[in-house]
């Protein structure tokens, strides 16, 4: 997992980070941090021993730490933040010691996390995807009645 540390204590990503936090310290729904991003790691590592995905860790840990790191943007100027995180996240992933074809897997992951026809694939992009959705406890949120999200996307109960 040294290449994952390596973006943990990158100076861009710790930059990327720090924007999310701002633009979403009066948020009151789910937030896209470190918490997220680590728990959409945790269960893309669990689906992946499950359900046989065949992906290495550090691959899942790589593109859930950095799927939603272009959230800032999209506040920012409305750019999708799937598409502003994966663009941020080829040179991150280059400086860290992600090979050219890693980083071009994480980035399509990142650029297809809310892409729901990948949903169902056996591949990085259908892992995180599903890690996305699922590490959202909408079972204990207290802002679950207020929420947009449609009652069939919300997580009635913990799904793992």
């Amino acid at each position: 997992m040294e290449r994952v540390n390596r973006i943990l204590s990158d100076d861009i990503y710790k930059k990327y980070l720090e924007k999310n936090n701002e633009m979403e310290a009066d948020r009151k729904f789910c937030r896209h941090n470190m918490a997220h991003f680590l728990d959409v790691a945790r269960i893309g590592a669990i689906l992946n021993h499950e359900e046989a995905y065949g992906q290495e860790q550090e691959i899942i840990y790589a593109a859930a730490l950095l799927h939603d790191i272009g959230r800032w943007k999209q506040y920012e100027d409305g750019t999708p933040h799937e598409k502003a995180g994966a663009e941020f996240s080829a040179q991150i992933l280059l400086r860290c010691g992600f090979t050219e074809e890693e980083s071009k897997i994480i980035q399509i992951a990142i650029s297809n996390h809310r892409n729901t026809e990948i949903k169902e694939e056996k591949s990085m992009s259908g892992l995180l995807y599903q890690a996305d959705k699922k590490s959202r406890p909408c079972y204990i949120c207290e802002m679950e009645k207020e929420c947009n999200w449609k009652e069939k996307r919300k997580n009635g109960k913990l799904d793992i």
